[in-house]
């Protein structure tokens, strides 16, 4: 008899904070507000994702990019492979990052 294989258990990983410039500063500047993840809180961030067991990104994307992949590229490590999911489906892919729907679609 085949022995079952053991059940990763779930861990509960907070949603982070992207680092950001401080009001008093970005109120004397046109530079961007989000500074982005260090390589360290992307892969964290990525690890929440990659527990979902029903994920509503892939039919909520209009651009329909394979989301599930390329967050799993991050929390791998492989950030150029992870860019390269992205615009197998999308030149611009920064754009799509500012308009996404993702508090609707994948954060409730």
């Amino acid at each position: 008899m085949a022995e079952k294989e053991e059940k990763k258990e779930k861990v509960k990983v907070p949603r982070q904070k992207m680092p950001e410039q401080e009001p008093k500063v970005r109120a004397k500047n046109f530079d961007e507000v989000p500074f982005g993840y260090t390589p360290e809180l992307a892969q964290l961030e990525s690890s929440r994702c990659l527990q979902c067991k029903k994920p509503k990104c892939i039919e909520g994307c209009p651009v329909e990019i394979d989301i599930p992949a390329f967050i799993k590229l991050i929390h791998e490590g492989d950030f150029g492979g992870a860019a390269r999911k992205l615009k197998e489906r999308n030149s611009l892919p920064a754009i799509c990052g500012r308009v996404c729907p993702q508090e609707d679609q994948c954060e409730k």
